[in-house]
């Protein structure tokens, strides 16, 4: 639950060069992001002996533009209120499990949600529990006895939900009106998420920190494990530690990684 893995990749139509068999073989999407970014010097476009290297400059250096031309679809299963926050991001085309048209009680699942405490300073954050008592303004709380009854009652609400769900398909209510009864909360939902890289990239930045719930969280983590399967050169933008800035005698001009060719300073 809470997942997310890639689908479909943009699959460039350029040749990148000829096999044994004479046969084309297309470039990769690293190769054409770098292709595409070398826009201005179409006598080098082709050269994808450097594409890595210049990958990893224009990500250095923030020049997202050229990551916009390769688009990226994901799976994503979570919840129907984590779905709600996900499509917020308008840089995205979506399309969901509908259940105007399907009975989730069959073709979705039903989950329970961990019990975690209210932050009293920040509203917008939760409190893991652990095994500790927890001391509160009622009282000491026993975590193990939290955790089972926060689990039986969502189990007991999952329960009599989809039994009033079946109960009113079955009386010929329609799906649409049907599904309000079902706590979204707990109800399961699947739905693909389209977008260019670099609208992948900001949704990550923005929803893997460390204010966005976690089980909305999870899901941005698991598309950048994803990510970071198909286009390795963003490794270094979302694991490494800051890297000291080189002074700028000693630093390449930007141009010399476009048009591979020696720039005197």
């Amino acid at each position: 639950m809470n997942d997310a893995k890639i689908i479909a990749v943009t699959q460039p139509l350029i040749e990148s060069h000829r096999d044994l068999a004479d046969k084309p073989v297309y470039m990769t999407p690293n190769e054409f992001i770098a292709y595409t970014a070398r826009v201005s010097n179409p006598s080098n476009q082709h050269n994808t002996l450097t594409s890595e290297k210049l990958l990893k400059y224009l990500i250095e250096h923030k020049h997202w533009s050229p990551f916009e031309m390769v688009s990226i679809t994901m799976e994503i299963n979570t919840t129907r209120d984590i779905s709600h926050q996900i499509i917020r991001h308008r840089s995205f085309s979506f399309q969901e499990f509908s259940q105007r048209y399907a009975d989730p009680t069959k073709d979705m699942q039903f989950v329970t949600r961990e019990a975690r405490l209210q932050d009293a300073k920040n509203r917008q954050n939760s409190i893991e529990v652990g095994d500790e008592t927890i001391s509160s303004s009622i009282g000491d709380i026993n975590p193990s006895g939290l955790k089972f009854q926060w689990n039986s009652v969502q189990e007991e609400i999952t329960n009599l939900a989809k039994d009033h769900y079946k109960d009113a398909i079955s009386w010929g209510i329609a799906k649409e009106q049907a599904r309000a009864i079902l706590p979204e909360g707990l109800t399961t939902t699947r739905l693909y998420m389209s977008g260019t890289l670099r609208s992948w990239i900001h949704y990550i930045d923005v929803r893997a920190e460390e204010g966005t719930q976690k089980e909305h969280r999870q899901v941005a983590l698991a598309a950048r494990d994803e990510i970071l399967r198909h286009f390795p050169s963003l490794n270094d933008y979302w694991y490494s530690a800051p890297q000291e800035i080189e002074q700028p005698s000693k630093k390449k001009h930007w141009l010399e990684y476009f048009w591979n060719t020696s720039i005197a300073d």
